[in-house]
């Protein structure tokens, strides 16, 4: 087929490699599977948990650079072999080896699904230049959906048949579905009336926007990051039938396919700041609706969080590239996903030394503070564009 008609296959690749890379999403239906299944603390769980993300957010600056320079398919093939890996390598770790499974899980799993995540991103949006939020969206709605799709699998295959074939089972999933949705990325035809701009990762760094949006994009985790690994028992306490718990991970993870799908579809029309703004009003509300929800209220108010967050990580890329241009668009966003490491890091710290109204406060402190940083991103001045080449 024709390059230049091949924008709804990137689409449909890219969405089915996001359908499996939403892990952290869906930690909550891990973390009890993998206590029982490993004998790990509640702290070693939320460490392996913390440490994928951390990994995330520290490789999307490698699989980015290796996406601008190698292409997306390359970095997703790579971004596959990692992530795939990390699953089959858990599921022939020993009980009680909590450091070998941060070695050989989380640290593999995280920078795998980073190394999908700017080849994705970055590939829809240059197909889509005029709609770059719109073709972010479409892509990460199915990595909102992971939380669903998971919760179905482990509670399936895991239930059935424990966790170590449940991660077996997975590894070959994704190694089938990331694989083959990896192989069909492929950058659009050069168009030399119109070539790529953009400001060099080098250059973007020494921007006082990046440290922004990198601030804002770490301030957005704890209002979910601090709660989603244990989300199930927070479910129970909170008055929640045990048998409807999975209801929060399946909730949340329709509401963060919505947000990753209608927010940055919404910025293309009102703006990416207007749209910012929304979200992360939206994710401080509903920290504080979280803190006192209850019974069926607690899903809703949950769901509320998972909308904001999925939709500020959905809108950041198209932020990112209005900014600092597409023509580095993969590494630079890798840069930005920096901000995931400070995130995890302060919403792990944060989950084993604070009670858990403490970790309400941080989490709607965290959120007003993110939407300060947006609030202070200036556009790049005209003469520093053209000095640059943007």
């Amino acid at each position: 087929m024709a390059k230049q008609n091949r924008g709804p296959y990137i689409l449909a690749a890219g969405a089915g490699v996001q359908l499996l890379t939403g892990i952290p999403a869906a930690w909550g239906v891990f973390q009890r599977p993998v206590m029982q299944g490993y004998g790990f603390s509640r702290g070693q769980a939320m460490l392996a948990f913390a440490l994928l993300v951390a990994a995330y957010g520290a490789g999307c600056a490698a699989g980015g650079l290796l996406q601008d320079r190698r292409g997306p398919r390359t970095a997703g093939l790579w971004g596959t072999a990692l992530l795939a890996g990390g699953f089959f390598a858990a599921a022939l770790t020993p009980p009680g080896s909590i450091v070998l499974f941060l070695l050989v899980y989380s640290l593999p799993a995280g920078a795998g699904s980073a190394f999908l995540a700017p080849a994705v991103l970055a590939c829809a949006q240059k197909w889509y230049r005029g709609k770059k939020g719109w073709a972010t969206g479409v892509t990460g709605a199915a990595m909102g959906l992971s939380g669903a799709f998971y919760t179905l699998f482990v509670r399936g295959v895991g239930g059935a048949w424990g966790i170590r074939a449940c991660f077996a089972a997975l590894g070959g999933v994704m190694l089938l579905v990331c694989g083959a949705g990896a192989a069909l990325l492929q950058d659009p035809p050069a168009a030399p009336q119109a070539p790529l701009q953009g400001l060099a990762p080098r250059q973007m760094l020494r921007t006082p926007q990046y440290r922004l949006c990198a601030a804002a994009v770490a301030l957005s985790a704890p209002p979910v990051l601090l709660f989603s690994p244990e989300i199930l028992s927070l479910a129970a306490d909170r008055g929640l039938p045990e048998a409807a718990a999975p209801l929060c991970v399946v909730l949340g993870s329709l509401a963060s396919a919505a947000g990753r799908l209608l927010c940055p579809a919404a910025s293309d029309r009102l703006g990416r700041k207007r749209a910012l703004y929304g979200v992360y009003l939206g994710l401080a509300a509903g920290s504080a609706w979280f803190a006192f929800a209850g019974g069926w209220w607690m899903p809703a108010a949950y769901a509320l969080l998972t909308f904001c967050y999925s939709g500020a990580a959905a809108v950041q890329p198209a932020f990112n590239t209005d900014l600092f241009g597409l023509r580095h668009a993969g590494v630079n966003y890798g840069f930005l996903a920096l901000g995931m490491c400070g995130g995890s890091l302060l919403s792990y710290l944060g989950s084993q030394a604070l009670g858990l109204t403490a970790r309400h406060w941080l989490a709607g402190g965290c959120a007003l503070a993110g939407l300060a940083c947006v609030k202070l991103v200036k556009p790049l001045p005209p003469a520093c564009k053209k000095r640059r080449g943007v």
